[in-house]
């Protein structure tokens, strides 16, 4: 185990002796005295009980101890320069702003609460909210024009080169205006939502092959007048001057339904329940604000869900 009392100038100082060759040209790079780094070697050596240097020899030639410690010293000093620039990169006013692609799965629930805890860490990277169906934003974020997409788990045959972090599940939910005369039904027949309009998710978003996959499993005929739409400003209109039967993820509506200005059919959704989190290419580097940002949207999914902890949050320096 790595002596904790190895400090970063013990690094440093070994790093530049070992390439410079030389203490003597080693202190001049670090503008510190020959004495000096002679001592810090010196320090090192005792911490890890090893001899770093061959002092026979001419010069600063480096053990064989020395070699492997070298390449390992090299990766930790480049390391932490770069989670430090990452840093300085994300409180700077003129910081790179953050692609966060959003499915409308998120857009209404969770991500205002994120984006708010985000902005209140008063970081210099500007949140760039981009919504649209799922095979458009998977496809941004494969070709890097995106950092992170939050929504609804992609089919497994898309997911090659991505990882998803679940954050919650969710159920569909079959939404209606109040005072629909589905909702005045006892007992509550599924086949007759096709005698009505259907809002649904077009093919190629993410939750379409679900709604396919539930009509079916229920005994459904498919519906002869839908319209596919993942607007959810369209969706809340189109409900309050029509009898239509909205099919959309419950997150979307959950205000919705508890202020009711829409309400949900008896439909039985248990089986469409799916996993929404955070999918990002596996070998794409985070960035300082986007780890902080996926720390606020870990934390906004713990306070929805009721059982928040401040572990989630990063703590502030």
């Amino acid at each position: 185990m790595l002596d904790p009392a190895v400090r970063l100038r013990h690094l440093s100082a070994f790093v530049e002796v070992a390439r410079a060759g030389s203490l003597v040209r080693a202190a001049r790079t670090l503008h510190v005295t020959q004495p000096a780094v002679s001592k810090t070697i010196r320090e090192l050596e005792m911490l890890l009980e090893v001899e770093l240097f061959d002092r026979s020899r001419r010069g600063a030639a480096l053990t064989r101890f020395g070699e492997i410690f070298l390449r390992h010293a090299e990766a930790g000093l480049l390391s932490f320069r770069e989670g430090a620039r990452s840093i300085q990169e994300a409180k700077a006013p003129g910081a790179l702003p953050l692609r966060i692609g959003a499915l409308p799965t998120v857009s209404a629930r969770l991500m205002p609460l994120a984006v708010k805890r985000f902005l209140a860490e008063g970081l210099g990277a500007v949140p760039r909210i981009v919504t649209g169906p799922n095979a458009f934003l998977m496809g941004q974020l494969r070709e890097g024009a995106l950092d992170i997409v939050i929504g609804r788990m992609a089919e497994p045959h898309e997911m090659d080169g991505f990882i998803f972090e679940p954050l919650y599940s969710e159920e569909l939910c079959f939404a209606v205006r109040p005072g629909h005369p589905l909702l005045a039904e006892r007992p509550f027949d599924p086949s007759r939502i096709v005698e009505h309009e259907v809002l649904m998710p077009p093919p190629g978003s993410v939750i379409r092959p679900t709604v396919d996959r539930l009509f079916l499993a229920s005994g459904i005929a498919r519906p002869q007048r839908t319209i596919e739409t993942v607007s959810l400003a369209f969706g809340r209109s189109y409900l309050r001057v029509s009898d239509a039967v909205w099919i959309i993820s419950e997150g979307v509506v959950e205000a919705d339904v508890a202020e009711g200005t829409l309400a949900r059919l008896p439909m039985d959704t248990s089986q469409t329940l799916g996993a929404v989190g955070v999918t990002r290419r596996r070998t794409a580097q985070m960035t300082a604000a986007l780890e902080i940002f996926l720390s606020e949207v870990r934390g906004s999914a713990a306070a929805l869900a009721g059982h928040e902890t401040a572990a989630p949050r990063l703590a502030r320096s």
